[in-house]
């Protein structure tokens, strides 16, 4: 009987053991590889490096609101607080120091022959109002938008906390709602001036001889030369991509994921910088880098002599819409 129970207790013994070894196991395979993300010891980089993300618990119906950390937004993170700023920096400040560069070396692109005291239309009213609307639109959406990238920077150690948080939140409300009349002049702008902006064999030997910015050479050009159809596209493909994008983060997570929307900023920023650097060089060429070019837009008209040394190809063809010996649509100049 002694030696039964002693068996029957090594027995059990033995299957107690072997229970524990067996719910043993998996906990130690677990342990090796999974977080528990309740632990009051756990650290961010092992649930990051296994959940992916850190998330808390909601009550409302989007899920993707409960995403709290991620390793693709610490990167966004780091491009938009440096790389970013880096970019513009270097986009617009580099294109400003080439314009002050440009000009030192070589002044103002004068009307050889003066003015004739004739003047051609250029555009008319609704084409103007077009360009202004939709200029003075991307003007007040660069500024705030460069706000949004360097005003941390640079305007907040000079205007103080306060002022920045007013300017900033007015800046916010002007962006958002400025953005759909421009997004409007964007498309008038294609359909107005599409015809015009075809590329031909004119553009190639007008990029081959510099577009008459270095000396005294004047390459032939139709209404708008090579130089205005690459501003033309610029807007037509810059501004498409600034509007998309911008409406995704007005409006988020409105058929797009977490990813989406930080590729929308991402895309949002680079295109909206580059496309400033751009607009610099067309504001300089229309103001103060070509005598009698901001009266195209300005009044209308230029003066006959500008347009024949600029684009003499489109003086000939309005010459040859108007009644013989006549210039085409031309007043005296006051």
């Amino acid at each position: 009987m002694t030696k039964l129970l002693a068996q029957a207790r090594y027995i059990v013994g033995a299957l107690a053991l072997a229970f524990i070894v067996a719910v043993a196991a998996p906990a130690a395979a677990q342990q090796a590889t999974s977080v528990n993300p309740t632990a009051s010891a756990v650290k961010e980089e092992q649930l990051l490096q296994q959940l992916q993300q850190v998330q808390g618990r909601i009550s409302i119906p989007d899920a993707q609101a409960s995403t709290l950390i991620q390793p693709a937004g610490q990167n966004w993170r780091q491009f938009h607080q440096v790389t970013l700023p880096w970019i513009g920096a270097i986009a617009i400040l580099g294109m400003i120091v080439l314009l002050l560069v440009f000009y030192l070396s070589r002044g103002m692109v004068k009307i050889e022959s003066g003015r004739s005291g004739r003047t051609v239309v250029r555009f008319n009213s609704f084409e103007r109002f077009v360009h202004w609307v939709t200029a003075t639109c991307f003007i007040i959406l660069g500024i705030t938008g460069l706000n949004i990238t360097f005003g941390k920077q640079l305007l907040l150690p000079l205007i103080g906390p306060e002022a920045f948080t007013a300017w900033s939140l007015w800046g916010k409300y002007a962006h958002n709602y400025l953005s759909f009349p421009f997004a409007i002049g964007v498309v008038l702008i294609f359909l107005i001036w599409i015809a015009g902006n075809i590329p031909n064999r004119t553009d190639i030997n007008w990029i081959r001889r510099g577009g008459g910015l270095f000396g005294k050479d004047h390459p032939p050009a139709y209404r708008f030369n090579a130089g205005q159809k690459m501003i033309y596209w610029i807007v037509i493909i810059g501004g498409t991509a600034v509007s998309v994008t911008g409406y995704m983060l007005m409006f988020p997570f409105y058929g797009t994921t977490m990813a989406g929307m930080q590729l929308a900023q991402v895309v949002h920023g680079i295109v909206a910088l580059l496309f400033v650097a751009a607009m610099l060089a067309h504001i300089y060429i229309g103001t103060m880098g070509m005598e009698g070019a901001f009266e195209a837009m300005g009044t209308g008209t230029v003066d006959e002599n500008w347009a024949k040394q600029h684009h003499p190809l489109w003086l000939e063809e309005e010459k040859g819409k108007a009644p013989s010996g006549a210039t085409p649509r031309a007043t005296p100049a006051e």
